[in-house]
């Protein structure tokens, strides 16, 4: 004798486990058509969509001006993220224009020896490097300038300046060379190094009048 189901349960969905749904799940995202994408590309991606799906409700209405409302706060938010972001990247303190020291502190003996040893070979802006910063912290161990983080060569040179007045324009020059050969691409010569090598021993045996 044949059994006739009845059509209603015929046509009636399966129940699918949990289990089961998930296993088929995974199967269809591991397909060609689902392959993993990249996170940066996911995030601009999405971030895109949104911003057409606000800019969506119009540009001239109430919805168009939330909107770009939303935007400009969006925006903004990225930029001081992104600002926070390159300033503790490491070396990030060294990129500031004309900045004399780099993070390793060293003495005024030792920079003066690295500059001879760049000197003899031959490395004639790493050697002017050197040597001005073996002028700033001579002056900063003898008291003659204030340790400041962060100085420039240009605001050494005017603190060492109105304690030294006759030395004030030679050390503007070695600032600039400084500036020049670190900030500027300039290339270094042996005439700029051995100028400023004997700017440096003078200052060794200067007095400073007035302390700055």
């Amino acid at each position: 004798m044949t059994t006739v189901w009845p059509a209603a349960l015929l046509a009636s969905p399966v129940d699918v486990g949990r289990d089961q749904a998930a296993r088929e799940a995974a199967r269809e995202l591991s397909g060609p058509g689902y392959q993993h994408e990249p996170l940066l590309d996911r995030l601009q991606r999405e971030f895109s969509q949104f911003l057409g799906d606000l800019m969506s409700g119009g540009g001239t209405g109430e919805g168009g001006v939330v909107s770009l409302v939303v935007i400009a706060l969006i925006l903004a938010v990225l930029a001081v993220l992104l600002l926070w972001a390159l300033r503790r990247l490491p070396g990030g303190r060294r990129t500031k224009s004309g900045e004399v020291f780099g993070q390793r502190e060293r003495t005024a003996a030792e920079h003066r020896a690295e500059a001879e040893r760049l000197a003899a070979g031959g490395d004639w802006a790493g050697a002017i490097r050197e040597r001005l910063r073996a002028i700033a912290r001579e002056l900063e161990e003898r008291a003659v300038v204030s340790p400041m983080p962060g100085r420039t060569a240009v605001e050494l040179a005017e603190a060492a300046g109105r304690a030294l007045p006759p030395h004030a324009a030679d050390l503007r020059a070695g600032a600039r060379l400084f500036d020049d050969v670190t900030y500027g691409g300039a290339e270094g010569t042996r005439e700029g190094y051995l100028t400023l090598a004997a700017l440096d021993e003078r200052l060794r045996s200067a007095r400073a009048g007035v302390a700055a």
